[in-house]
């Protein structure tokens, strides 16, 4: 396998905001991500010690996005910026990840057409899966970005 750069190479954010910790591996379909959650998360709550569950959405994002990330990385490109469109499905058997918990983010594309990605998602702990959902995102070309931002409103 292809060495795999650091996560802030291939994300379009920046600290704090990264909420994931590494890019364990990604192929054409699909892409697994890690995170641990600790107190130096953005959405960590000091009175709950925890994440709430919905955060798991934003994690699933992210592991998209280092899908899409890695894959420019690769062709020479600049990390892309995407957006997420729309969450079917969430459901989480926890209320909250606590402290400590290492969870396993999983993607797999189910369909492409032209800029826009569906993605099935799930977030395991210790091989139980225990959030799940499809996750739809618009992947604009770097043309497509350049002129939303400079058309006038």
């Amino acid at each position: 396998m292809t060495k795999i750069p650091p996560l802030a190479q291939l994300l379009p954010h920046e600290a704090p905001m990264i909420l994931i910790d590494e890019l364990i591996s990604v192929d054409v379909e699909n892409v697994h991500c890690q995170v641990t959650i600790r107190s130096d998360n953005l959405f960590f709550d000091k009175h709950t010690h925890a994440v709430a569950a919905y955060v798991g959405i934003e994690l699933m994002a992210q592991t998209i996005a280092s899908w899409a990330g890695y894959h420019a990385w690769q062709q020479g490109k600049p990390t892309p910026m995407g957006f997420l469109l729309g969450c079917r499905r969430y459901h989480s058997e926890w209320s909250q990840f606590n402290q400590g918990v290492v969870l396993d983010i999983y993607a797999e594309r189910l369909m492409q057409d032209n800029n826009m990605v569906v993605f099935s998602c799930k977030i395991t702990h210790q091989q139980q899966t225990i959030a799940s959902c499809q996750l739809n995102a618009y992947l604009p070309s770097e043309e497509k970005i350049a002129t939303l931002l400079t058309t006038k409103q």
